[in-house]
C-alpha cells in the first residue's frame, strides 16, 4: 500500500552525488564507516519521517508517496529539488587578512565563516581568497538509496520513535508511561544540563500532540538524587599497652 501524506515512517537511506559517487550522508552506521564519514557522536538509526511534510529534502519527499513499506529503491533528485542551482552571485573574493588568525591555516575546500555566513574556500592566492556561499552540493544531482523500514501506526510506536529521534541518549535510557490521555516522560539524568534541553522538550511535545491525538497532557519528569554520601564515623580503637600488643 502506497504511503500517504502525514504518515509517520522509519526510513533508512544513503545519499551520494550522482556524478562522483561520493557518499555524504547516511542513516546506516556500516555505510558511514565504509565511506569514511562516520562520526562517533551521531546516533545512526532509521530516520523518522512524516511523509509529504518536508522532513527530508524535497525531491525525496515528493517520491515517498510512490513507495510502500518494505520498498528498497534508488531515488534520483535533481538540483532544483535538492540543494538548489549554483548561483554565481554567491561567490565572493575577499582579502585573505579578513580571515584573521585563520588566514595562515585555511586551505582550498575548507568551510569558513565570514560576516556570519558559512562558505567554502575555492581559491587562495595573491593575498586574496575566493569563498563560495552556495551549498556544497548545489547544482548536483543526488541519488538516495532508500529502505522504507516501517509505518508507525500504534501510539506506543509513535511515542518511542519521536523520543528516539529527539533525545540524544541511548534507546534503553528512554522511559515513558501512557495512562489514557496522560503521558509521563522521564528525562535521563545525563541530559539534565544538556544545551538546548528546553528546546528538545518543546519539539517533543509538539510532535506528540500532532501525531498521537489521544494525548492531552505531557509530564516531563526530572528526578534528582542526593549523591553526597555521609562520612562514615571514625572507629574508636582502644589504647593498648605495649605489653598487651606482644604475642604471648
Amino acid at each position: 500500500m502506497a504511503l500517504k501524506k502525514g504518515q509517520l515512517i522509519l526510513l533508512d537511506y544513503t545519499a551520494k552525488i550522482k556524478d562522483t559517487g561520493e557518499v555524504f550522508e547516511t542513516t546506516i552506521e556500516e555505510d558511514a564507516k565504509k565511506n569514511s564519514i562516520h562520526e562517533p557522536n551521531i546516533k545512526y538509526q532509521p530516520k523518522l519521517v512524516s511523509v509529504g511534510e518536508s522532513w527530508v529534502i524535497k525531491g525525496l519527499d515528493d517520491a515517498l508517496p510512490e513507495t510502500s513499506v518494505g520498498d528498497k529503491k534508488t531515488i534520483e533528485v535533481s538540483s532544483d529539488k535538492g540543494f538548489g542551482a549554483r548561483d554565481k552571485g554567491k561567490i565572493r573574493m575577499i582579502p585573505l587578512r579578513k580571515l584573521g588568525e585563520d588566514a595562515e591555516k585555511v586551505s582550498v575546500g575548507d568551510t569558513v565563516e565570514v560576516d556570519d555566513k558559512k562558505g567554502i574556500i575555492r581559491y587562495i592566492g595573491s593575498g586574496r581568497v575566493q569563498i563560495d556561499y552556495n551549498h556544497r552540493y548545489a547544482g548536483k544531482t543526488i541519488l538516495y538509496e532508500i529502505d522504507v523500514k516501517k509505518s508507525l501506526d500504534g501510539d506506543d510506536d509513535k511515542i518511542s520513535a519521536i523520543l528516539k529521534s529527539r533525545m540524544p541518549v541511548e534507546d534503553d535510557k528512554l522511559v515513558f508511561k501512557k495512562n489514557k490521555d496522560l503521558l509521563d516522560i522521564t528525562i535521563p539524568e545525563e541530559i539534565f544540563r544538556a544545551e538546548g534541553l528546553a528546546l528538545i522538550k518543546h519539539f517533543i511535545q509538539m510532535d506528540l500532540f500532532k501525531f498521537v491525538s489521544s494525548i492531552q497532557k505531557i509530564n516531563f519528569i526530572e528526578t534528582y538524587t542526593n549523591k553526597q554520601v555521609p562520612k562514615p564515623q571514625e572507629k574508636q580503637t582502644e589504647n593498648k599497652s605495649e605489653a598487651e600488643l606482644k604475642p604471648k
